[in-house]
Formats: structure tokens, C-alpha cells, sequence
């Protein structure tokens, strides 16, 4: 099936904790975006969206309880954002978070004294900083949020968020926050949530690797992968990649979850970064370009997991 003929994710029920009704608005209705603003909009709280595709907007629409942000026929991220409490985002890079927040039709221009905008974009920690400073001199708040959990975790609301802000700025958006996640955490300043995203990638990035040798090593001595995968995770090698991916990868399957593209975009951050902080990335660094490798045999959109389809 191709990108476009996909059906718009949708959200699976959880429990919902006790929070005020808010007015919120959520920019970027993406595959990610669409799940979480629909769990803001079912735990009861107001919710104004915005996407550049008016086709996801609408149909977000549809199926949850809402409002766009137009006025007539025109939709921009300042119309959506203008009587929201928090202002939630995700978009794809910091291009992108540039054109929802800066400029006349950007969420900053009409936001009100005192609101906050939570950043749930993968983007720098540069653009974090950038943006906060943005803010504070329009008597604004900012606080980044990038998430882990991926497209299941937005659909079943328990994704993962690593924060950086201000203490009391975020323990006002975490009640709210928490209609998506799991567990909602103030890692530091402002640039803290991204350069914790960054660290977990570079997690993914070397787990995906040594997973994709492994069972292409135990196919080639004539093991059966399943049953050992069965086996050893319950042991040492146990991890999320095992459980939730090892099955998939052994049947050749690459059809969902977080894409080789938005994987590269990532490690492209941490490497910008660690060029900065000198850190280094030796494993990173020969794993992103295993996964050039991957794009270079038409695997763009598959799976991070599909890192085992240089090995066959």
C-alpha cells in the first residue's frame, strides 16, 4: 500500500488521568500528531488543530470532538493557536518547527502572555534554545518534548516524553501531556529533551545493528529464530527491539513503524551535535551509513529494523 493510500492512524482507548479541561491546540496532524491530539481531544480537553494537508485535518476531524484553526477557508498555525492555554506540536525538522511558530501566521505571533507551546518535533537542540528565547521575549513559554514510543505508543497513548524547560512551566503541562503518555520527564534546560532524544537514537541505532546480525547469524547456522529469540528473551539480550521487532525481521517484514528516512534525519542531528560536544560515535557513525545503504535499495519508507536486509 502506498504513503498516501494509508488510513489516518487512529487512537486505542487507555485510562485517562484526571486533568482539568484545557484549551489546547495541536499543530501537525502527522502520524505521530494525529493519535496524540486525539487523546488530548477524548480525556475532555478543547482542542483547535492545524495541518498543512487539509485532507488529515478533516478527517481528524471527523472522528474526534474539535475545531480547525480557519477563518473562512484559510488555516494557519496562528488562527489554531490564538486561544490556546498549550500549544502542542510536531512537525518533521527544524525547518518545519521555523514555519508553525515564527512570522505573522506562526503560533507565537498570536499566542496569549503566559501560554505555552510544548515542541514534540525530533529536531536540535539548537532550534530548542532558539525558539525559547523567541518565546520568552514575547511573554510566552517553551518547553521541547520530543517522544519515544513511535506510532504505536501515539496510538495507545504511552509514548515516552523527554523534556527541557522550566520546572514550574512543565509541571503545568505534564497533567496534560500525560493524556499521551507514559511517563512525561524534565531532563534540564531548555535543549535537555532533545539531546536525550539523541541519546535514543544512538541507543536504536546500535540495538537495530546487533539484532539484525544476530538473527541473520543464527539463520545461516540453520537455527530456527524464533524459537531462540523465544529463548534468549528471557535472558540478558532481552530488549524492546527483541520483543517487538526480532518475529518481524525474521519473516522479512518492514511495513511499519519508525521510517529509514526519519531515522537518517535523526543520527544527522546527533552527528551535527557531536561534532559540537566532541563526543565519539564510532558505532553511529558505520550504522547511518548502513542505513544509506538500506535507502539505497529503495528502503526509504521501511522499518529501522529492515537494517538486516544488508545482511541476506
Amino acid at each position: 500500500m502506498s504513503e498516501s493510500a494509508k488510513p489516518f492512524p487512529s487512537i486505542n482507548a487507555k485510562s485517562y488521568e484526571s486533568a482539568a479541561p484545557t484549551r489546547v491546540a495541536f499543530l501537525g496532524l502527522g502520524v505521530m500528531g494525529y493519535p496524540m491530539a486525539g487523546h488530548l481531544a477524548a480525556s475532555g480537553h478543547h482542542v483547535t488543530t492545524y495541518n498543512r494537508s487539509s485532507a488529515k485535518a478533516q478527517a481528524w476531524l471527523a472522528e474526534f470532538k474539535g475545531t480547525s484553526g480557519t477563518h473562512g477557508s484559510q488555516a494557519t498555525p496562528a488562527l489554531a493557536s490564538s486561544s490556546a492555554d498549550i500549544v502542542f506540536c510536531c512537525v518533521g525538522n527544524d525547518d518545519d518547527l521555523r514555519s508553525v511558530t515564527l512570522g505573522k501566521d506562526g503560533a507565537f505571533a498570536a499566542m496569549k502572555k503566559g501560554a505555552i507551546f510544548v515542541d514534540h518535533t525530533t529536531a536540535s537542540a539548537n532550534i530548542a534554545r532558539e525558539l525559547a528565547a523567541a518565546a520568552k521575549a514575547l511573554g510566552i513559554h517553551f518547553i521541547d518534548a520530543p517522544v519515544s514510543g513511535g506510532q504505536g505508543g501515539a496510538q495507545n497513548g504511552m509514548l515516552t516524553v523527554m523534556c527541557g524547560g522550566d520546572q514550574a512551566i512543565f509541571d503545568a503541562m505534564k497533567p496534560v501531556a500525560m493524556a499521551f503518555s507514559r511517563a512525561v520527564t524534565l531532563l534540564g534546560d531548555n535543549g535537555a529533551g532533545q539531546l536525550a532524544k539523541m541519546v535514543n537514537q544512538v541507543c536504536i541505532a546500535g540495538l537495530a545493528q546487533g539484532l539484525s546480525e544476530a538473527i541473520a547469524f543464527g539463520q545461516r547456522a540453520g537455527l530456527d529464530m524464533n524459537l531462540v529469540l523465544d529463548v534468549i528473551g528471557k535472558g540478558a539480550a532481552q530488549s524492546w527491539q527483541m520483543d517487538n521487532r526480532g518475529k518481524t525481521m525474521v519473516a522479512g517484514k518492514f511495513d511499519f513503524g519508525f521510517a529509514i528516512d526519519w531515522m537518517r534525519k535523526d543520527l544527522g542531528l546527533v552527528m551535527d551535535e557531536a561534532k559540537r560536544n566532541g563526543a565519539r560515535l564510532p558505532v553511529t557513525a558505520l550504522v547511518d551509513q548502513f542505513y544509506a545503504d538500506v535507502q539505497q535499495m529503495g528502503g526509504n519508507r521501511w522499518d529501522t529494523s529492515s537494517l538486516i536486509k544488508r545482511l541476506k
